[in-house]
């Protein structure tokens, strides 16, 4: 399943439109786990335990978006964003989002060759 955020694909076209796809998480830290990233939001910088809890969101969240594409009949998404937000003071959602759609290489005439 090709994943873009732009808005086509180079050199393929959209054969067929299935519409908006989605892939959500909710996500907590855990008490050892947030008990040291407040001490460490203490002294400032990188929080790593957040870092870490927030790539494995996205990328839960975009398989999960891939899944209903392939549901679908899908081979590409396109249009793809994040959303993020808090909950409850003490969670991560994170959601993935696109336009999941068919796409075949655009087939170009041979060119002769120079003689």
């Amino acid at each position: 399943m090709l994943v873009s955020t732009m808005n086509d694909v180079p050199g393929h076209e959209v054969v067929r439109v299935f519409g908006e796809v989605a892939g959500l998480t909710v996500r907590s830290l855990g008490i050892g786990n947030s008990f040291s990233a407040g001490f460490r939001s203490i002294s400032g910088g990188e929080v790593p335990e957040y870092t870490q809890l927030l790539y494995q969101a996205r990328y839960e969240a975009i398989m999960r978006m891939c899944q209903h594409g392939m549901a679908l009949g899908a081979n590409a998404i396109i249009a793809m964003r994040f959303d993020c937000n808090g909950i409850a003071g003490s969670l991560s959602e994170v959601a993935a989002y696109g336009t999941a759609v068919v796409i075949r290489p655009i087939q170009r005439p041979p060119v002769d060759p120079p003689e």
